[in-house]
């Protein structure tokens, strides 16, 4: 029943398309897109947490790698569904952006996971309305393009979101507690991060 209406969502959602949009969501699914993105994040940590930048860089990275491999080897290849461009009974009557099938299987979205990972960890650190508002709509973007693109269902896509979300906000945690107990009111850290960067 869930399944059924997960597939009938994603029809009704993918067939709204058109020649610009297929061009505006090639580049929202694009990693290299947003490079520009991450570089801002890295500055604006940069700016409100000085030295303690370059940990909560490590953190972020960790937190990327954990969510990207957990969606793959915890979930694409445990749950094994197929994406709904691998699908038959599909075949002939999906939008498939640029002809791309990507891989086998789609249970949860890794961009999905990856891009929600990202938001919730930065937008506990880089604390302003603007930047959670304008974070989490491109986080919903970047997932939306992956049904737009014929790769992933709705239910995909919520799963990936979920994950992310759990492993941002636990991160953050972690990150929070490295720095309570090691980084803040430290001696040997705080003489190195007097001054300016």
């Amino acid at each position: 029943m869930i399944e059924q209406l997960d597939k009938q969502l994603f029809l009704f959602l993918n067939s709204i398309n058109s020649p610009f949009w297929d061009e505006v969501m090639w580049l929202v699914t694009s990693k290299m897109t947003w490079a520009p993105l991450y570089l801002f994040m890295l500055y604006m940590f940069i700016r409100d947490h000085r030295r303690k930048a370059i940990v909560i860089f490590i953190f972020a990275v960790a937190a990327v790698t954990l969510s990207d491999q957990l969606s793959v080897h915890a979930f694409k290849e445990v749950f094994q569904r197929l994406r709904p461009s691998r699908e038959e009974e599909f075949a002939d009557i999906i939008h498939l952006l640029r002809g791309r099938k990507s891989g086998m299987y789609g249970f949860v979205s890794s961009h999905a996971a990856n891009s929600f990972t990202i938001a919730v960890f930065s937008l506990r650190l880089i604390r302003r309305r603007w930047y959670t508002i304008s974070i989490i709509i491109w986080a919903a973007a970047v997932s939306y393009s992956r049904v737009y693109a014929g790769v992933h269902y709705p239910g995909d896509i919520l799963g990936g979101a979920a994950l992310g979300i759990i492993i941002g906000y636990a991160m953050y945690k972690a990150y929070d507690y490295f720095d309570r107990r090691v980084l803040t009111n430290k001696p040997w850290f705080n003489k190195k991060t007097e001054g300016t960067l």
